[in-house]
């Protein structure tokens, strides 16, 4: 039985929360188990979240396995970093945000039940999201990627790699009135691309084929815009074949396991230009998790087709070996407390 304590975190709002939390602990590689840590307690200018839910990343998947680079066990909590839950206790100066505020944070410990976060690193989400999951962190990096992909009406863009980012960029191209040409390995998620508005859909099997097959498709010019979103040196390469001149080819895909061989005389006879859309700025992403916000309130982006598995925090060890996985119907998994 967790101790109760009584928190005064200023003179009119008083909460009675427990003085430990259940936290995910990776100890080595591909083994998480659940262990009782302290409560964290927000330092000034910081809020406690209480959550609700964390989204399960891709990006985690190096750690999961190891790699040298890891040093293990992990921070409890790490590395989740797509949580959504309520305030639950505030830090000093903090005015933005009140305990029963509900929000999504980027905070980076949230494989747990609770977890703080600098205040100006987390968006309350209306009233018309209640009750829904909302992991900001992916939600805003496809508004920031799809920000930088500068895409226009009538344009054609290929997308590859249709998992919850490329498909999220499939419903955001297809708001913004472009046609879209979805490229991916899996059955299933070329499927996943024609209910979000893909116009067409390809197998990525056949490098040569598949350009064969945008060439036709695109009376021999190719693509105005291709996001790729794979992560992958072949799918890169191949990126830039689909790309027209003067076109523009977008990294969303993160490139984590090492050095990759680009085809530098294509990106150059064609004058492409590349973009690294990828932010490090804080206030990048919060700026995307905001705009997310608004365009899944106004129906320009629907995530929730795309949740399709939810383990509890007892069952992070199953969604680590499905995320790794991807069993036939995975898109995205979601751990919810």
């Amino acid at each position: 039985m967790m101790q109760e304590t009584l928190t005064t975190h200023n003179p009119a709002v008083a909460s009675t929360h427990a003085t430990t939390m259940k936290a995910a602990v990776l100890a080595a590689p591909q083994s998480i188990k659940l262990e009782e840590t302290a409560l964290p307690e927000p330092k000034a200018g910081q809020v406690r979240i209480r959550l609700q839910g964390c989204g399960l990343c891709a990006s985690n998947i190096p750690v999961w396995e190891g790699r040298e680079w890891f040093s293990y066990p992990v921070a409890a909590g790490n590395p989740g970093h797509e949580g959504w839950g309520v305030v639950d206790a505030v830090g000093e100066g903090v005015d933005q945000v009140q305990p029963g505020d509900r929000v999504a944070a980027l905070s980076y410990n949230a494989y747990a039940e609770y977890d703080v976060a600098d205040a100006d690193k987390v968006v309350k989400l209306p009233d018309s999201l209640q009750g829904k999951p909302f992991p900001g962190e992916p939600l805003g990096c496809s508004m920031n990627i799809f920000r930088r992909s500068d895409l226009q009406a009538g344009q054609t863009v290929a997308i590859l790699g249709i998992g919850f980012l490329g498909a999220l960029l499939i419903q955001l191209a297809k708001d913004a009135g472009a046609r879209v040409i979805a490229v991916s390995q899996r059955e299933f998620s070329l499927e996943v691309a024609k209910a979000c508005g893909a116009d067409e859909v390809i197998k990525m099997d056949d490098h040569y084929k598949i350009i064969e097959k945008v060439k036709e498709l695109t009376n021999g010019n190719f693509c105005e815009r291709v996001i790729e979103c794979t992560g992958k040196e072949w799918p890169l390469n191949l990126a830039g074949e689909l790309t027209a001149e003067r076109g523009k080819l977008v990294i969303a895909g993160f490139h984590q396991d090492g050095m990759r061989q680009v085809n530098i005389q294509l990106w150059n006879w064609r004058g492409l230009d590349v973009i690294n859309a990828h932010e490090r700025d804080p206030k990048e992403y919060i700026k995307g998790i905001r705009e997310a916000v608004a365009a899944v309130e106004s129906g320009r982006m629907n995530p929730e087709k795309l949740y399709t598995h939810t383990y509890t925090l007892q069952e992070i060890a199953k969604a680590f070996e499905h995320l790794t996985s991807r069993p036939d119907g995975f898109v995205k998994a979601l751990i919810t407390y």
